[in-house]
């Protein structure tokens, strides 16, 4: 563990411990586009939007044209002075069958562009294994349903280790993989859209965690000695307080909602190797109620598979965005968490709300399952936390630029984070904040934008242009926390983001042709604003002149020319 040099100073001043890793973060068919270039197999989240399942007939065609992009991406990384870059590769681009003996050497090519263009640029690679979008074909068998996906993971893993392990040193085996099972195999919401939270939300769950344990186990046998890295699994949970403190059944079904959604995962990997006892007593209870329509079927490991799956982490991952007030109800025969589980959640209406109708701010939440986290599951095995996802979107309409919403959702979780750090001695070595860009948001489409740059989905190059939410990132890395100014630029107009979205077109194959082109010459503006906030030079903003600073050098250091336009806008 290293050595905690976090303060807080008496100005105010506010700063992390030496060594902490700033990141921020991508998804592969949130971003990549190109969606059956040079090889790549189709995905559930191709079929998904191309059967008009997500808002508005989007789909991730195109998406910000990442794969295309890789010199722009990692210039916009440099700008933001992230020592670490997370990013997700996708199976059906390795291999389009989802099995081993399709290669795609196009498709591991691109990867090896990516890590190779950040290691240049001193910023580490982060991988994720899987990030939601199976192969199609792999679906067509019964994806994660089917146990025969067991092996061909840890094929897929395996060639991920050996491949890119030489330079990737932190992996995470999944990301959010109770989103899988619960949007994509329970309430049907996420590709590949099934309605099961019966049968096919546990068994996806059940065969994710053998999945995981087997890519730890390949990695620990074969890898860990010569390339020396880590590999975890990021999990997401909201916080889940009572929504009434002074009733003991509200506090019990707060603790249901967290075994229900983090300790469903987290309970088999940092404990014992087995689902947590509440679970298995709630869905017994509701067998008994439910005769003829048991809510839920939860299948069972055996013993060895409990000590095979048994403190498989080198770190504990979290991906955290909200919380829940939770109060105790009668779920009755009801499929789902909620009925299952015998709770209902609700938000506080004081929580500023977002463009998404799930994620609120409560900052302080984030500090509460930190702790909660180091207590139940870090009692014994005490690896080191790292956030691997925080973020809020906002909505596709209005002064997009001007994300001041996302800056004060931002202050609050990581300012938080610190608390956790310094004052609760939880040992959080890495914050990430989602996402580098705007991408596809699944169902969700393009209609909810998460990204420190926007991006033009119009605009058939998919421009990227630098929110103020990414001036505000790149001052929090450059002063490894917060330092107390006399005038601070990011306070600004309080804008608040509206509730609804306005539609955009459905993004679309480009006609142009698949041939990789070498960039020679990259055009963006300066904004006044940015370097001038009161437009006089009575106050230079010192990060957004840096944030240029950074681009230009990059550019030339790539042999890129760069070309300035100087914006008074």
């Amino acid at each position: 563990m290293q050595k905690n040099t976090s303060h807080f100073s008496r100005n105010g001043d506010q700063t992390f411990p030496a060594g902490f890793q700033w990141a921020t973060s991508t998804e592969s068919f949130k971003v990549e586009g190109a969606w059956a270039a040079e090889g790549k197999g189709e995905t559930i989240w191709d079929r998904f939007g191309h059967e008009n399942q997500a808002f508005n007939n989007h789909t991730a065609d195109t998406a910000a044209d990442s794969y295309r992009k890789v010199d722009i991406d990692v210039y916009l990384l440099r700008g933001l002075g992230v020592n670490t870059y997370q990013f997700s590769i996708s199976w059906a681009r390795i291999f389009p069958s989802g099995q081993k003996d399709s290669l795609n050497e196009e498709g591991a090519l691109y990867y090896d562009n990516l890590i190779n263009a950040l290691i240049e640029s001193g910023i580490q690679p982060v991988a994720t294994i899987y990030h939601w979008d199976l192969p199609q074909a792999l679906q067509d068998k019964g994806g994660w349903t089917n146990p025969s996906i067991v092996a061909a993971y840890k094929d897929y893993a395996a060639f991920c280790f050996h491949r890119y392990g030489d330079r990737v040193k932190s992996w995470n085996t999944f990301s959010s993989p109770w989103v899988v099972s619960h949007a994509g195999h329970g309430t049907g919401e996420h590709a590949p859209g099934i309605k099961d939270y019966v049968t096919a939300s546990y068994q996806v769950t059940h065969n994710i965690l053998k999945s995981h344990a087997e890519a730890w186990h390949d990695y620990n046998d074969n890898y860990r000695k010569t390339q020396g890295g880590k590999v975890g699994i990021a999990l997401n949970s909201d916080w889940a307080e009572a929504a009434d403190p002074n009733k003991p059944e509200d506090k019990a079904a707060a603790e249901r909602y967290l075994e229900f959604m983090l300790g469903w995962f987290a309970h088999p990997i940092f404990i014992d190797g087995d689902y947590p006892e509440v679970l298995k007593t709630q869905i017994e209870k509701k067998r008994n109620e439910c005769p003829s329509s048991a809510p839920a079927v939860l299948p069972s490991f055996t013993e060895e598979e409990k000590a095979r799956i048994k403190g498989t982490s080198d770190f504990f991952g979290l991906n955290h965005y909200t919380s829940r007030l939770v109060s105790s109800s009668v779920g009755g025969c009801t499929p789902g968490p909620e009925g299952v589980g015998d709770f209902q959640a609700k938000v506080d209406p004081s929580w500023p709300a977002t463009a998404s109708d799930w994620i609120y701010s409560m900052p302080e939440g984030l500090r509460s399952l930190l702790t909660h986290i180091k207590t139940k599951y870090l009692a014994v095995n005490n690896v080191p936390i790292y956030i691997t996802g925080n973020g809020m979107p906002t909505n596709d309409s209005g002064d997009t630029l001007n994300d001041v919403s996302r800056i004060e959702y931002m202050r609050g979780y990581i300012s938080e984070a610190l608390k956790a750090i310094e004052t609760d001695k939880v040992d959080v070595q890495r914050f990430t904040v989602q996402s580098l860009m705007d991408g596809f948001e699944g169902n969700k489409g393009y209609s909810e934008r998460f990204g420190l740059h926007q991006v033009n989905f119009v605009d058939g190059y998919r421009p990227r242009t630098p929110k103020q939410s990414a001036y505000f990132f790149a001052q929090i890395i450059e002063q490894n926390g917060f330092v107390s100014r006399k005038q601070d630029y990011f306070e600004g107009v309080k804008i608040s983001p509206p509730r609804r979205s306005t539609p955009l077109p459905p993004s679309e194959v480009p006609s142009a042709s698949k041939a990789k082109v070498k960039v020679s010459h990259y055009r963006f503006s300066i904004s006044w604003p940015r370097i001038l906030p009161d437009g006089t030079t009575k106050y230079i903003n010192q990060a957004g002149l840096n944030y240029y600073k950074k681009l230009v050098d990059s550019l030339i250091a790539a042999n890129i020319n760069p070309q300035v336009s100087i914006s008074q806008k």
